[in-house]
């Protein structure tokens, strides 16, 4: 009998692998890692989650994987281990990610312009507001769909009553973190005080008019991606443009 597969398409060349259910200070998370095939072929990997040998198989069955990306300095535990499995593959991360991870041999440091092993696939832009947290959100062309690491968070009822105690799930809702509020976690929105430069990312990513957006952590969005930006970083400002007040200008 055949395994289920790992891997969920979003749409032609993109898929996503589900991770474990991971604590951060004693509140569990669900975890998510996003593939793109390159239009040569190379798999390009975000957020690498825990590889085991049914999704090592299952990867390489796609294509061989050339690209590891960490979106953020949170986001490193599953390098490691594919770096091991596929030796070949370059690692990528912003420049805290590198700090932070000494042990590991970056291959190359993302940076405000795609290189051009991705360039005209995956667009970037950084979101540099809160001194907690950088963190590089990255568009995928074909299939307009926004990755974000940890700036969107939106744990779903079912995730919540499954995994987090009662007192817990309160704190979710207080800190606007669930599939009916899903904002960056409290202390990056507390903490951005360069909102300047934080709404003119947003400002770009909303130009791409994504379809879709895929968060590491909760309910991902399979339709009107501009819509649900808009309304998770509203916290930001009530000046971010929308699409209906675009449309009047």
């Amino acid at each position: 009998m055949s395994q289920p597969s790992r891997l969920e398409r979003v749409d032609a060349d993109i898929w996503i692998a589900e991770g474990p259910v991971v604590s951060f200070y004693g509140f569990p998370y669900p975890t998510r890692s996003v593939i793109v095939r390159l239009p040569n072929g190379a798999l390009w990997v975000w957020s690498p989650i825990p590889l085991d040998d049914a999704l090592m198989t299952e990867v390489s069955g796609i294509g061989p994987v050339a690209h590891l990306i960490s979106p953020n300095k949170l986001h490193h535990l599953g390098l490691a281990d594919w770096r091991a499995a596929f030796p070949a593959a370059r690692l990528w991360g912003l420049p805290s990610t590198v700090r932070k991870r000494r042990d590991l041999r970056f291959d190359g440091v993302l940076e405000d312009t795609p290189p051009d092993a991705w360039q005209g696939t995956l667009e970037h832009v950084m979101f540099r507001g809160s001194p907690l947290l950088d963190e590089m959100m990255f568009f995928h062309r074909p299939s307009r769909t926004v990755l974000l690491a940890d700036l969107s968070e939106a744990l779903s009822r079912e995730f919540l009553v499954r995994h987090w105690a009662p007192w817990q799930r309160f704190i979710a809702r207080l800190w606007s973190i669930t599939e009916a509020s899903p904002k960056a976690p409290l202390e990056v929105r507390l903490s951005t005080i360069r909102r300047r430069a934080a709404r003119a990312a947003i400002q770009r990513l909303l130009a791409f008019d994504p379809e879709n957006v895929i968060m590491a952590h909760g309910a991902w969005q399979r339709h009107h991606g501009r819509v649900f930006l808009e309304r998770t970083f509203s916290w930001l400002s009530p000046q971010l443009p929308t699409a209906s007040t675009e449309g009047n200008q």
